[in-house]
């Protein structure tokens, strides 16, 4: 099951990880996948996501690198990114607010290039 996480790049539901693992060995349940998450979430091999309002939990190889997240509201693909931004603000939160920061969790909202496309308004609308 780990040798699955670490050949799929990027983000996956317990759903599609059961379905390659169904792949390999026909026999293997539902079950035994979250319960090999469970334990690769509690051992830090793997990281547990939500994103928005989407009651499906993703799943990603634990990094050291600071990426951030993408969530398309139609189709719900999941994108990395990393900013230099994201470095600016934070030093900034620390300078100004006397606040050490430990961790930072982005994740932006919006429509994907595939969905984007089929909106009326070409995917620009944004909500503040």
């Amino acid at each position: 099951m780990l040798d699955l996480m670490r050949e799929h790049d990027g983000h996956i539901t317990a759903k599609d990880l059961y379905r390659l693992a169904m792949d390999r060995d026909a026999n293997i349940s539902l079950a035994t996948v979250y319960r090999s998450l469970r334990l690769f979430t509690e051992l830090g091999l793997v990281e547990e996501r939500r994103f928005g309002t989407c009651s499906c939990r993703y799943y990603e190889k634990k990094s050291a690198d600071g990426h951030h997240h993408m969530v398309c509201r139609e189709c719900g693909s999941v994108g990395e990114f990393d900013s230099p931004l994201v470095d600016e603000l934070v030093a900034e939160v620390e300078e100004t607010c006397d606040f050490s920061v430990t961790g930072i969790d982005i994740t932006i909202a919006g429509y994907c290039p595939d969905c984007g496309g089929r909106r009326s308004d070409g995917g620009r609308a944004r909500t503040v």
